[in-house]
């Protein structure tokens, strides 16, 4: 039995992949490439091959969940921008899924030309560079209240 506490990171990370999955249904097609960069996330993040599966082939339609706090939310843009390139075609629904995206994030829309940079041509900054890169996106997007 697990408890409470494992139930909600059990919960947070199946999350992450739906989120994933959303976008990736967004331009009409979910690609291979797409489909293996899902089962690799999570397995970064300790899902079984079988709970990813469970996720990919539900006929739920998934709404983005939004993160609890910046890290979180910028670990899941990271992972976002890596499903934009995943297939090698960034498609313009994708890139209108990744405002809306940033805009419920409570992030400033000039963000995501900035993410695009960050990640030029889908090379994905080293994790030393993007703890830097969550700093600096936190003191130029967040909206302030």
């Amino acid at each position: 039995m697990i408890g409470f506490f494992e139930h909600q990171y059990l919960s947070y990370k199946k999350n992450h992949i739906k989120n994933l999955l959303a976008l990736s249904k967004v331009d009409g097609s979910v690609h291979d490439k797409e489909i293996k960069l899902l089962y690799k996330i999570g397995k970064r993040y300790g899902l079984k091959e079988r709970q990813v599966k469970e996720i990919i082939e539900s006929k739920e339609r998934f709404k983005m969940n939004v993160p609890d706090n910046h890290n979180d939310k910028m670990n899941l843009l990271y992972d976002l921008l890596l499903m934009i390139y995943a297939d090698e075609v960034v498609d313009k629904h994708e890139i209108d899924f990744l405002e809306e995206t940033v805009k419920k994030f409570g992030f400033k829309k000039e963000m995501v030309k900035w993410l695009f940079k960050v990640f030029e041509k889908g090379t994905p900054p080293p994790s030393d560079e993007w703890r830097e890169i969550k700093e600096e996106a936190e003191q130029r997007f967040v909206i302030r209240g």
